[in-house]
């Protein structure tokens, strides 16, 4: 029986650096033709200039780097059908696009059909959508090719099919969200099952910015799956497609990497999205606050296990509510992880601001306003570390806390990257208790204790906020739903708590607009995802 072998390039581009992305073609196409015997090599979408490279695709000498790393493709490699994905500019149209390269020639291309313009996506904004289907003959099999979105929508598979396809590779640039690799796969399979067609779906790996993608790619025949590559792995990993005496193609079985249980499954891509951040944009430590609460272990631990112990610092910073107890914990994960440790008192600093505030806080009595003082002090502290040695100074609060406001501008906002930004608070214990399973180093009293955020005495964010578990679930209506207050009530919550976390939510929108990026793992981040104006009149109602 003929057959092809197929190698599926599951790469972590760099967003813009085109001649390094380029340089890891070759060097992968190369490696793929005499390693693996490859017939053909399928990178992922946008993989000359990642994805997604935004405003970059305006630039006006975007066209011509992208042609000059095409041309050097076509001289470098033969003997290998490599498929590959750039932007292609035709007169003003820019195209989102595959092509297959073959011996010094681009032997096809393909317009992706479908743009997404939703949740992070803006592709309408930069291309013009192809309507042609592309189907190239390699050893005898007709190929036809889709980029990510299309393999969503019905046409252009079904396109590929009737221009002749006997098999359809789709190449994808896919931001991860909890559940999305058996939501990919289902997609494909309902694909393959209504066109009985053999799929490939090739998919990148890595961080860009607030999006993570998390490899997974797979082959699906239309009786199920071939073949799974491991989730946030970068390489290289090969299926071969033979042709049966009927004359249908089908991937053959492979290797079947195992599915991720949901908490795996979010850890890594926290740990994968803050190593690309840092890591790409040259940051060679990073630092943060270690209060002695749950979210500022889980994102020590997150920073830990993503850049080694050696790369981080966390910094105690005790005030006079500061209990014991958080000061225990503290040292002690940071000596479970071995990262250095420092303990800055920030009272020294308080008082002072204190006493050149006098004039000004006369006939005023205290409030959030020293609350609030006492978190900027520590931002001033971490900052201050952050300019003198370059670390990148990582913040601490969570996706609950970022919702309604519970979070203080120019304090413990201060700072470059939120590892929690999008982990609600139930998530963040269900995260601490996982990480703990593989080796104790969060301290269990940290998990048990009550939160508190410690800038009163006896505080606990209770005090201000409904239980982090009712709270939480009024969000995921709200927020990632889009649910009204008389819907969410409706669903036996009490209705004046519906409306007020809903007005914290709304009137802290100008916090979250000052707020650092952090790693997405939910379908409504607060960032790309969920664009609200700041000034609104907009009255909470049905």
């Amino acid at each position: 029986m003929p057959g092809l072998k197929v190698v599926m390039a599951q790469t972590n581009p760099l967003v813009g650096a085109i001649s390094r992305n380029t340089e890891q073609i070759i060097t992968l196409s190369k490696q793929a033709r005499d390693e693996y015997s490859a017939d053909v090599l399928v990178f992922p979408e946008l993989s000359i200039t990642g994805y997604p490279p935004e405003d970059l695709l305006l630039r006006p000498s975007l066209a011509g780097r992208v042609e000059r790393a095409l041309q050097q493709i076509k001289a470098a490699v033969t003997g290998i059908y490599v498929v590959v994905g750039y932007p292609r500019q035709h007169g003003s149209a820019l195209f989102n696009a595959a092509g297959v390269i073959y011996n010094g020639d681009i032997i096809a291309e393909y317009h992706k059909h479908e743009l997404p313009n939703y949740r992070v996506f803006d592709e309408k904004r930069y291309f013009t959508a192809g309507s042609e289907p592309a189907v190239v003959d390699i050893g005898g099999c007709r190929v036809g090719l889709t980029i990510c979105e299309d393999i969503w929508q019905e046409g252009p598979v079904g396109k590929a099919k009737v221009a002749g396809a006997d098999c359809v590779i789709n190449i994808n640039a896919s931001p991860y969200y909890i559940g999305k690799q058996t939501i990919r796969e289902d997609v494909v399979l309902k694909r393959a099952r209504e066109h009985q067609l053999p799929i490939l779906y090739v998919h990148m790996v890595g961080g860009q910015d607030e999006l993570v993608y998390d490899g997974g790619s797979f082959a699906a025949n239309p009786d199920g799956l071939a073949m799974r590559a491991p989730n946030y792995d970068e390489g290289l990993f090969e299926v071969a497609l033979s042709k049966s005496s009927a004359g249908s193609w089908r991937w053959q079985e492979g290797d079947k990497a195992a599915l991720l249980e949901r908490l795996p499954e979010v850890y890594n891509a926290l740990v994968l999205g803050v190593r690309d951040y840092v890591n790409k944009n040259g940051f060679k430590n990073v630092i943060l606050g270690l209060s002695g609460g749950i979210d500022s272990a889980l994102t020590l631990t997150v920073a830990a296990d993503a850049l080694g112990a050696e790369r981080v610092a966390a910094v105690m910073m005790p005030f006079r509510y500061t209990s014991q107890i958080s000061k225990d914990d503290a040292e002690e994960e940071a000596s479970n992880l071995g990262v250095k440790y420092s303990v800055i008192p920030i009272e020294p600093m308080y008082t002072a601001f204190m006493s050149a505030l006098e004039p000004e806080f006369e006939g005023y009595e205290p409030d959030t306003t020293e609350e609030n003082l006492q978190a900027r002090c520590r931002g001033v502290v971490l900052m201050a570390i952050s300019n003198k040695t370059g670390a990148l100074v990582l913040t601490t609060g969570n996706k609950s806390e970022m919702a309604v406001g519970y979070s203080t501008l120019y304090g413990d906002m201060a700072g470059g990257f939120d590892v929690l930004k999008d982990v609600p608070k139930m998530l963040v214990y269900e995260l601490s208790r996982y990480r703990n399973t593989i080796a104790p180093v969060i301290p269990q009293r940290v998990i048990d204790r009550a939160p508190s955020a410690e800038l009163a005495p006896d505080q606990t964010d209770q005090d201000n906020l409904p239980a982090y578990h009712i709270l939480d679930a009024i969000l995921e209506l709200y927020v990632e739903q889009d649910q009204s207050a008389t819907a969410i009530a409706a669903q036996g919550f009490d209705e004046a708590v519906v409306r007020r976390v809903i007005r914290l939510v709304d009137l802290n929108e100008y916090k979250r607009r000052q707020a650092p990026i952090g790693v997405r793992i939910t379908q409504r981040g607060f960032g790309r995802d969920r664009r609200y104006p700041i000034t609104s009149g907009w009255e909470i109602g049905d």
